[in-house]
């Protein structure tokens, strides 16, 4: 991986966590596949070459029980989801240049030459473990078949992770009182010989690597906490007959048929076991690259340089993976200690998105309270509207609630009243006065306008900032709008025609700008406007530089881009919802359903919620204090001048225990602010800390020192309000 901006010489591929082929997609599912897109997208647009790579996961146990509980094999049950998902995807412009799966013969060899490398270098280890079982069925239980209490934190756990409580992945014989999820019974813990990659050893390794790591802060910082707790080697074989053989070592034979089949065999080192599906799934990256290239030929793109591109002395690839932060873990310690072992490059940034709740509460899939995407399609909506809500809802690691208000509230206001306006209106008068461009050059306000706002998408490609790069052409149309209202062509049509003439020529080239900067993440109402505008070829074939290109001379009546969503359909499809949900206990709710229902691996955390367990309303933590009855008005909130701030000097009181002088900057001048932090926080740490102050208290001398505001936090440890995002100094919080 490089630190370099992009675009580098180097080839990147993005990815996103493969779907488990085991159920229908959602909105949940659609925010990772979508974000990875644009960012594949927003990379072309500054001219890095990259492809998007990706593929259905085939096996785990997910897959084994619902295949097994329709009484079909599991292969032809997971190729049904993946076909399914090659014919959906499409459907919201997620542009794949490679979709394959884990099954296929390319990932098989690819999975088996890699753990065989782990074994020969000396990290791979047999060990004795306890591995539960049902004893009256007389089978193993592994992952997903069993779930019990988490040793960790005492919550219902499924057997590879404690979905419901710490989050934390669990290895084969951790879980306490386990119980089938197959058949219902009592479990036991019987010895089993398994193999195990002594990730423990590679703990320098993966401290280097998350050092020049990007991408989102959590999975940048969350891994470190694991390594300072200690590594533990991780288990990467199953009890199962499904999925990818254990491969046999030089004096062994091969278990199993060529692709892995449905049944492991004569590997008399790894009987009946295959790997563990968090081996074989992220491998599935390398093998939908190497057949991308295998495609398209290695002197167009080289997969070789891709991932294997340092092995030589030369540069890394520039890998990206968007995920779920429910696998940051899988990502950001298993899979760069395999890559470094078996001698591939590791990736460049990681990063990690938030969940999805519908309407404030957790999405759930057995409940049926989820946003399906056949459905969104079938209710006749556009599929960047998605896209856009999705991708610029606030950051990335930030979780999202749906809800058809909030989306109609984004959808009117920002794509109809702001860019759909302004590129009809501007092109609607440009037609009618100039049958298209008028004869005029750009107006160096305008094109510096412009020009920064391609510095800025640029500036957000190298951010990681999806949100940033969703709403550019929203920004640079709400310029535009400004621009017209403020200049009056109507008026100037016939008074001052050559100035006019200036104006709409401003406007066009701003709609041109607004569809390349709007093609990563809306590329289908984006190649609209690029026709209206006459353009020939793609806007998805352009660069950035496309922006400032003088559009074509001439063009025909433009058509509104977006379509407004009222409030009777509003009221209508929150209806339509509120009337399919299940109440909690009905139908086949409940957390274990939900864990095996999983449809992938970056949802998962997602599907079992509390309210899919029966708990629609728990009792508050005793230490809490209750609510405040008494209300306040809006009016009297909006009287509290909150202000973004930032911590400039931290320095003790001396004689005050607790404590600390601040020197704010809060935009529009400087605070000097006393906060009871001193026993709290590190004080040489602060300076630099954004934080949130209230700017309209009455000052107060605090030991002999005035302070002018009070700087927020939360509970009995001064947890510090800040900001997620990039807002500055001196912004309102409202």
């Amino acid at each position: 991986m490089s630190s370099e901006d992009f675009p580098t010489d180097e080839p990147a591929v993005v990815t996103a966590g493969l779907p488990y082929a085991n159920g229908d997609l959602h909105v949940g599912h659609l925010r990772s596949y979508t974000a990875a897109d644009a960012f594949n997208r927003a990379l072309g647009r500054v001219g890095q070459q990259s492809i998007y790579a990706c593929g259905s996961d085939m096996h785990g146990t997910p897959v084994a029980v619902n295949a097994w509980q329709e009484g079909v094999d599991p292969e032809a049950f997971a190729l049904e989801w993946h076909e399914q998902y090659e014919e959906t995807f499409p459907k919201f412009d997620v542009d794949f240049d490679s979709y394959g799966h884990t099954h296929d013969e390319t990932n098989t060899a690819v999975t088996q030459e890699i753990v065989r490398t782990l074994e020969a270098e000396g990290y791979v280890e047999e060990r004795v473990i306890e591995v539960a079982w049902d004893p009256e069925e007389d089978q193993a239980l592994p992952d997903r078949y069993v779930e019990g209490t988490c040793p960790y934190c005492g919550e219902l756990a499924r057997g590879d992770e404690c979905d419901e409580g710490c989050g934390r992945h669990l290895e084969p014989g951790e879980i306490e009182d386990p119980v089938s999820t197959v058949t219902g019974n009592p479990a036991e813990y019987r010895e089993r010989e398994h193999k195990f990659f002594l990730v423990s050893e590679l703990a320098d390794v993966l401290t280097d690597f998350l050092d020049g790591l990007e991408g989102t802060p959590n999975a940048r910082n969350q891994p470190r906490q694991w390594i300072e707790e200690g590594l533990q080697d991780w288990c990467i074989t199953r009890d199962m007959d499904w999925g990818i053989d254990y491969p046999a070592t030089e004096g062994t034979e091969a278990a199993g048929d060529a692709e892995g089949g449905d049944g492991a065999g004569g590997d008399s080192a790894a009987t009946d076991l295959v790997l563990y599906v968090w081996v074989d799934a992220p491998i599935e990256y390398i093998s939908a690259t190497k057949q991308y290239s295998e495609r398209v030929g290695a002197d167009v793109y080289d997969w070789e340089d891709a991932w294997k591109g340092s092995q030589d002395g030369g540069e890394a690839g520039e890998i990206v993976h968007v995920i779920g932060r429910d696998i940051i873990q899988h990502h950001t310690i298993f899979w760069p200690a395999m890559l470094h072992v078996a001698g591939y490059d590791l990736p460049r940034a990681v990063l990690a998105t938030g969940f999805i709740t519908i309407d404030g509460k957790g999405l759930s899939t057995s409940r049926n309270r989820a946003i399906w995407a056949d459905e969104y399609l079938e209710e006749g909506f556009h599929p960047d509207l998605l896209r856009y809500y999705l991708t610029t809802n606030g950051g990335l690691q930030q979780d999202i609630d749906f809800a058809w208000e909030k989306f109609a509230d984004r959808v009117n206001g920002e794509l109809v009243g702001t860019l759909g306006n302004f590129a009809y209106r501007g092109m609607l008068f440009a037609d009618r006065n100039y049958d298209g461009t008028p004869d005029a050059e750009v107006s160096g306000a305008v094109r510096e306008e412009i020009e920064a706002a391609l510095a800025e998408f640029r500036a957000a490609v190298n951010d990681y900032d999806l949100r940033a790069i969703g709403t550019a052409p929203v920004d640079l149309a709400r310029f535009g709008n400004e621009y017209i209202q403020r200049n009056e062509p109507w008026t100037l049509v016939d008074d001052d025609p050559e100035t006019a003439a200036q104006v709409i020529r401003d406007c066009v080239q701003l709609a041109k700008a607004c569809a390349v900067l709007a093609e990563p993440v809306m590329p289908g109402k984006a190649e609209d406007l690029w026709a209206q505008l006459g353009e020939d070829g793609s806007v998805h074939d352009v660069d950035l530089e496309a922006a400032i290109e003088a559009p074509p001379a001439a063009f025909d009546e433009p058509t509104e881009l977006f379509e407004g969503v009222e409030d009777e359909r509003v009221e209508e499809l929150d209806q339509k919802l509120a009337e399919r949900v299940e109440p909690a206990g009905e139908g086949s709710a409940d957390a274990a359903a939900d864990a095996a229902e999983a449809a992938t691996p970056n949802e998962a955390a997602e599907e079992a919620t509390p309210e899919d367990a029966g708990e629609e309303s728990e009792e508050p933590a005793a230490d809490l204090d209750p609510l405040v009855e008494d209300r306040i008005s809006f009016e009297e909130f909006q009287d509290l001048d909150l202000r973004v701030g930032r911590i400039e000097v931290a320095e003790g009181i001396d004689g005050a225990d607790e404590l600390v002088r601040l020197e704010v900057d809060i935009g529009v001048e400087t605070r000097q602010i006393v906060a009871g932090l001193k026993q709290l926080h590190d004080v040489e740490e602060l300076p630099g800390t954004k934080v949130v102050v209230m700017a309209n208290l009455e000052p107060a001398e605090l030991f002999g020192v005035e302070s002018d505001g009070m700087v927020l936090a939360a509970g009995e440890q001064a947890d510090l309000l800040t900001t997620y995002e990039d807002a500055e100094p001196g912004e309102r919080v409202r």
